[in-house]
């Protein structure tokens, strides 16, 4: 007699595969869920490997707009960077990849959610966190947290004997000696060979940018356009060629960066069950809209609201990786950053080049940039006299700093 329904977060790889079989064995009906956020998959094949290994439905479903609308664009307003260097590639996807998970569930009458993911990484969280926030009656699923599953698979070897004993299709030849995750926004390498922080990573290791010293000698010019935080439009500038709907103007900035090598960084990072990994990605459209966006939205917006977006930014992108995407805290932070956006609108102008971006130019008609008063051949309005009111407050407070410590007078 079946247990129930388990929607099982499917990949077609092989953990995933060996977890879709050994849940049928412990007498659940599986439905199988495949979502396409972007990363280069045959998705037909995995729909044919799912049926055949015995799920009761396969969903497979297009998310890639909706992952750039609704979370790859508040990223970008709020410059989300995770420990000044990760542009949480991953830690975004899950949140919508889990939320389809509860509707397919919900929309199925199923009790239970799945998913493949490690009981040492993040994922876990993200995944049942989502699950729990938006479902909270389902019951979750986690094989590599259950003694029994994981007594059983020790490693690799352990799931090739399972699915070849179980008739489970597996690559013939090998994967690259590490853990690869991919999706519009980047890909991350992780585990295998590069568990030791000091081994450089392959050669043959990127998949999405070229590298750098291969790249074109000749930049590509672009112009973005951002309204209220948020890319609008791209301009090839030579070419003449744009784009202006989010997909596109991803998938092309996305194009470019990778044509150029950019967005590579070899980062050690705090996960937020304890302990430090090392991390691999590749962010070529997201590292040009980091830069893009930071350049409009100095140029128009207030210097102390921007102070406290910075610390907002830095508070969504933690509430990010620990997959607080649905929390009340992150839903109160995304709401402070929307608000902050109001007047970030404009053009920028930058030129992709050997792994870099190299802001050429902006305007905007929110800029409180005033030409005429900043000027050092015009005087306009400003007084030079004002400045020394700023020099004096900060001297007594200087003056003051030094006789509390004991300083004697510097000597020059």
């Amino acid at each position: 007699m079946s247990k129930g329904s388990v929607v099982l977060a499917y990949s077609g790889g092989l953990d995933t595969s060996c977890i879709l079989v050994w849940l049928k064995e412990q007498g659940y009906d599986v439905i199988a869920y495949l979502a396409n956020i972007g990363q280069n998959e045959d998705f037909d094949a995995a729909r044919k490997k799912a049926e055949k290994l015995g799920a009761k439905k396969v969903f497979i479903e297009d998310l890639r707009s909706e992952f750039v609308e609704e979370f790859i664009w508040p990223s970008v307003q709020a410059n989300a960077v995770y420990e000044d260097r990760y542009l949480l590639g991953t830690s975004i996807a899950r949140p919508c990849i889990a939320r389809r998970q509860v509707q397919i569930a919900q929309q199925e009458g199923a009790q239970f959610v799945s998913h493949g993911a490690t009981g040492k990484g993040n994922d876990q969280i993200r995944f049942e966190l989502t699950c729990y926030a938006l479902y909270p009656q389902v019951q979750i699923i986690a094989p590599w947290r259950i003694p029994e599953f994981y007594n059983r698979f020790r490693g690799r070897k352990d799931l090739m004997e399972y699915a070849e004993k179980h008739g489970i299709p597996v690559p013939v030849t090998p994967k690259a000696p590490w853990s690869m995750d991919a999706n519009l926004m980047h890909i991350s390498y992780e585990s295998g060979v590069l568990e030791n922080p000091k081994t450089h990573a392959p050669s043959d290791l990127y998949q999405m940018t070229k590298n750098p010293e291969d790249s074109p000698n000749e930049p590509d010019v672009l112009e973005i356009e951002f309204i209220k935080g948020v890319p609008v439009k791209v301009t090839h500038v030579k070419e003449g060629k744009s784009k202006d709907t989010p997909l596109e103007i991803f998938s092309y900035l996305n194009e470019i960066g990778g044509k150029h090598g950019v967005g590579r960084i070899d980062i050690v990072e705090n996960r937020f069950i304890g302990m430090k990994s090392r991390g691999i990605y590749e962010t070529p459209g997201g590292t040009i809209l980091l830069h893009a966006h930071l350049d409009i939205e100095t140029f128009t917006m207030d210097r102390e609201v921007r102070k406290i977006k910075q610390g907002l930014g830095i508070k969504f992108s933690e509430l990010i990786y620990n997959g607080f995407w649905y929390s009340p805290e992150c839903e109160f932070v995304r709401h402070c950053v929307d608000k902050s956006q109001e007047n970030v609108e404009g053009r920028v102008q930058l030129s992709v080049f050997k792994g870099q971006v190299y802001i050429l130019g902006r305007e905007s008609p929110k800029s409180l940039y005033n030409e005429e008063l900043v000027s050092m051949d015009v005087q306009g309005d400003y007084d030079p006299c004002d400045a020394s009111g700023f020099i004096k407050i900060n001297a007594v407070r200087l003056r003051e700093h030094n006789r509390l410590q004991g300083a004697a007078p510097k000597k020059l």
